[in-house]
């Protein structure tokens, strides 16, 4: 197949940028009306509004008592996936958490010089609601790179929420993942409704403090009406990859990390950067070549001819000038010395070194989480981890010599700001210390 070529020689890195830019897609206003309206169904009627649009959306009849998942089918799914799978899930589950117990936040104080003493105290959310896509699909990975950072920060409640599949079970991957990941208890609903549970509560699902994970556009957009009333991590987007690659990169790895970013969705993007032209002409061919065989081709075919490209930089530095500008959920270092081009990299969700190094074992098994910001978020935003689960307290302890060093400048900040009450509350401090001295 044929890929869109862009060159910066023609273009300049901002034109190359601006070509591959993705203007936000307008919803229709009918969606909208449509999640509005759910979000109030599930506010207003509880557990029989989940079931009645459990039973219009994905067509599976439920009742208010069968919303929940019970121990009985825990420990059927986990017979169901078989051991290979369950050694498959230990072992990811292993690698996430060890990663996101180094990266866990801590409390910590300091004493300045009058003894004053300043810090910050780490606390865990109490619940925490992780959404699973599902349905027809089965997303085990999402389960473990959600729950087990929420366990690891000491989240004492984690609520799994899914699309049932056409049986009215929650894929028994999923719930074997669930249960490898500590996830407390699970419930087979999906879509705008599930978000609505719990952000607003029912009287199976009592409310979280915190809503994680990707899904359709429908989740995507209850989410962003119930934030505020409940925290959320991120809007996730279509998946995106950008692969930065020297002239001595294998073409057939280049090729395939295109492809396994592609058959995700028809809208992932999937692009290549590289000073070789020789090299973009062979990815290109081995990508068609690759193509005639995978399974769901036609999906990848798709995203590849409407938002992938091939584009051709003056040099790897170059490249990754382009690769910023992009700010991708996903970025390859495909080169021989990809560590001198890391410390060029500023915009990112994760970084993968290397030929040995394909995107795909972050997806999986690597460690760091795979719920990153997407459609250039990544230039303030970052992968989900154990901070997104506790909240911070900024902790102070004065001495009475602090304050009388401070009242000078705290009286004059008081009185710029016209809040004398301010500044009384620290003098009275400092009059009644001076009057029993």
């Amino acid at each position: 197949m044929k890929l869109r070529r862009l060159d910066t020689a023609a273009l300049g890195v901002d034109g190359v940028a601006r070509a591959l830019d993705r203007t936000p897609e307008s919803v229709d206003p009918a969606i909208h009306r449509r999640v509005e309206d759910i979000l109030a169904a599930v506010r207003a009627r509880g557990d029989a509004a989940l079931v009645e649009l459990t039973e219009r959306y994905d067509r599976v009849r439920v009742t208010p008592a069968g919303l929940r998942v019970t121990a009985a089918e825990f420990d059927a799914a986990e017979r169901q996936v078989g051991e290979a799978t369950r050694a498959a899930l230990r072992y990811a589950a292993a690698r996430i958490e060890a990663f996101h117990r180094e990266v866990m936040p801590r409390s910590w104080s300091m004493t300045d010089a009058s003894g004053s003493q300043l810090g910050q105290a780490v606390r865990a959310l109490e619940r925490v609601g992780i959404y699973v896509p599902g349905g027809r699909a089965a997303y085990p990975s999402t389960v473990l790179m959600t729950a087990v950072p929420a366990r690891v920060a000491g989240v004492p409640e984690v609520v799994l929420v899914s699309p049932p599949g056409p049986d009215g079970t929650l894929n028994a991957a999923v719930l074997a993942a669930a249960r490898v990941a500590g996830v407390t208890e699970a419930s087979r609903v999906g879509g705008a409704q599930a978000v609505a549970a719990l952000a607003y509560g029912t009287e199976s699902i009592r409310r979280v403090d915190k809503i994680v994970g990707p899904g359709n556009i429908y989740v995507a957009l209850a989410k962003s009406r119930v934030f505020g009333d409940v925290g959320i991590d991120m809007l996730a987007g279509p998946s995106e990859v950008v692969v930065i690659a020297d002239a001595a990169a294998e073409p057939a790895f280049a090729a395939a990390d295109l492809l396994a970013q592609a058959e995700h969705d028809p809208m992932a993007r999937a692009v290549l950067l590289s000073p070789s032209a020789a090299l973009l002409d062979l990815v290109e061919a081995e990508v068609s070549r690759r193509l005639e065989t995978l399974p769901r081709r036609e999906i990848a075919a798709s995203a590849l001819e409407g938002n992938g490209a091939l584009v051709l930089t003056a040099s790897l530095e170059e490249a990754v000038d382009v690769a910023n500008r992009l700010a991708p959920e996903h970025l390859e270092l495909l080169v021989a010395e990809p560590d001198a081009l890391l410390a060029r990299v500023r915009s990112a969700g994760a970084v993968f070194l290397g030929g040995a190094t394909p995107e795909v074992v972050g997806d999986y098994v690597a460690g760091p989480n795979h719920v990153l910001p997407t459609g250039g978020t990544a230039r303030f935003a970052s992968a989900l981890s154990t901070g997104d689960f506790m909240t911070r307290l900024s902790v102070i302890r004065y001495t009475a010599e602090g304050l009388v060093e401070a009242w000078p400048h705290l009286a004059e900040l008081a009185r710029v700001e016209g809040l004398a009450a301010h500044g009384a509350a620290a003098q009275v401090r400092i009059e009644t210390r001076g009057e029993t001295a």
